[in-house]
């Protein structure tokens, strides 16, 4: 009888495995189970293990020492792993960005606290940040903008984790009215954020560049850029002349990502995000107390208020409809309750005084409180109120039966502003016969760093030339007198950009003001209805300079159409 060989035999059965016909069961029998063989694979030791097809070659052979990873495909546990598999952008070579290593390494109360907040949000961002292909560096700028501080209000009235300011809002389709600032919508400014943040990168070709304009304004990297192509200077980042809130963006952005990276290194601990969605989108139809939707929800509302920071009042204007974020375990609680629930759903209507009713009269009418009034409806005048102006008040005319709600903006406190500016600065002007060498050594800095904060491309010097010098660390009591700076600015460049299909249907169009002799900011902001800080941001203009006669002034107006 002749022998059939064993390799022969070998392929025969690989070959029958693979028929589209044969599943295991019909080729082993009725009495097999797929289970019992995958757990026998998994309890055999290293010495017992049959031979496999090897994945690469289709050889028979004993496998790898390690084992292919099957699990490798799925997403990790923890999303700061997810954050850190994303990370693209380059490392950059700046001193500035241990400062900021060393600022955040000192205070890990508050890197603790900022990554609490941002536990609520931060799944959301990165997947919106990874659907569009963009770096995962992206998803951390809210600890650099705002800390993840939903109710964050900066100076220069910007607003929300992403820090808009109002006309950048507005322009790119963020809501803002009376009940609802859509700046401090969570699903809604990270969209916004996102669009402008794709903008700037298609317009400059650069992570780098694209995050100076997210915090300079476009208007301004352009000049910067044409600049230095005029002096036949590089263009990148770290080559053009910005100011320091500008400067130091980018880098602390990258100490952040440092000590995500490695917070062991930092002696910092990062609490882990579970990597899945913590909220869900649940639309509402009706106009609801804020405190009685965080009661159906079964939730402090302290937390609701933490997901829906949108809303100014303490009562949802539904307007056909609005969507309420809740935690994934709460919707169907909140759904179930709100079906069932037989009570009024608002204890707030809206009232329009009479001409020259006062708000104490008012105040007394509703039986609520003159301070509880004027908070509630934002009144900071001392007891004025406009023409035709809409007031909430009591659909009770019994406050104390009403729950309290804090709507209150935060100001960024100087802590919650990032390392600002980490160290005092002063300017020295070069003396004949200094050298880049002489002046650090004289200032105990290395010459690396005055290169880097004067954007010198060599080691030569000229006489009366400015430079800025960075000694000592500012103390909290300095920070704390730190003003912080506008974060955003609105397009001044002569180039519209293209508005993302999510924008307002509202146009604007850009128009040049000749200034006139006794003209200011205000006045001109007066004359054609915008904010006096939204002309300085389109025309880079500080605080401090003034208007030439003569010159021209970009404005973003309305457009018809």
């Amino acid at each position: 009888m002749r022998l059939i060989p064993p390799i022969i035999l070998a392929l025969a059965s690989v070959f029958a495995l693979l028929l589209p016909t044969a599943s295991a069961a019909d080729l082993l029998g009725p009495d097999f189970s797929e289970q019992p063989v995958k757990q026998a694979l998994a309890e055999t030791t290293e010495a017992e293990t049959p031979l496999l097809l090897q994945p690469s070659t289709g050889i028979l052979g004993s496998p790898s020492k390690k084992p292919l990873n099957v699990a490798s495909s799925e997403e990790p546990v923890d999303l700061w792993e997810r954050i850190r598999d994303g990370f693209a952008l380059q490392e950059l070579d700046s001193p500035l960005v241990q400062n900021h290593v060393a600022w955040y390494a000192n205070r890990p109360e508050y890197v603790r606290r900022m990554v609490e907040r941002s536990q609520l949000y931060l799944y959301h961002i990165v997947e919106e940040v990874e659907k569009r292909g963009m770096p995962t560096e992206v998803a951390l700028l809210p600890m650099i903008e705002s800390a993840f501080n939903p109710k964050a209000y900066s100076t220069s009235h910007a607003s929300g984790i992403w820090q808009f300011i109002p006309s950048t809002g507005k322009y790119f389709g963020l809501e803002q009215n009376w009940w609802y600032d859509g700046r401090r919508d969570v699903t809604a400014a990270t969209d916004a954020a996102l669009d402008y943040l794709q903008k700037l990168h298609d317009m400059f070709g650069s992570w780098e560049l694209a995050l100076a304009a997210y915090n300079w304004g476009e208007g301004s990297v352009q000049r910067a850029i044409a600049k230095n192509r005029k002096k036949g200077l590089p263009t990148d980042y770290l080559s053009l002349t910005m100011p320091a809130e500008t400067r130091n963006y980018l880098p602390k952005l990258m100490a952040v990502k440092q000590i995500i990276m490695d917070p062991a290194a930092r002696n910092l601990t990062l609490a882990p995000i579970p990597n899945r969605p913590y909220f869900v989108s649940v639309a509402t139809t009706q106009h609801i107390d804020l405190a009685v939707a965080a009661r159906l929800a079964g939730m402090p509302l302290h937390d609701f208020v933490s997901l829906n920071p949108a809303y100014n009042r303490p009562v949802i204007n539904a307007k056909g409809s609005r969507a309420l974020l809740l935690p994934v375990d709460k919707a169907n609680t909140f759904t179930s309750n709100l079906e069932s629930y037989d009570k009024p759903l608002v204890s707030w209507k809206s009232y329009t005084p009479t001409r020259g009713e006062k708000i104490d009269n008012v105040a007394r009418r509703f039986s609520i409180s003159v301070a509880r009034l004027k908070e509630i409806n934002s009144i900071t005048k001392r007891n004025k109120l406009s023409a035709g102006q809409t007031l909430l008040v009591p659909l009770s005319r019994n406050e104390a039966a009403i729950p309290a709600f804090d709507e209150a903006q935060q100001a960024i406190e100087p802590e919650e502003t990032g390392p600002l500016p980490v160290s005092s600065r002063l300017i020295y002007a070069v003396k004949k016969g200094d050298t880049l060498a002489s002046i650090a050594k004289r200032h105990k800095i290395s010459a690396a760093q005055i290169k880097a904060l004067n954007n010198l491309r060599s080691n030569r010097l000229s006489n009366g030339q400015k430079l800025v010098i960075r000694q000592e660390t500012l103390t909290k009591r300095k920070l704390a007198a730190v003003k912080t700076k506008p974060v955003k600015q609105a397009a001044a460049s002569k180039a519209k950009p293209v508005k993302p299909a999510a924008a307002n249907s509202a146009k604007h169009s850009q128009h040049y003001y000749t200034v006139r002799r006794g003209d200011t900011v205000a006045s001109i902001a007066k004359r054609f209805n915008v904010a006096t800080n939204d002309i300085q941001r389109w025309n880079n203009i500080s605080g401090k300079r003034g208007l030439t006669p003569g010159n021209k002034v970009a404005l973003m107006l309305p457009g018809k159409g």
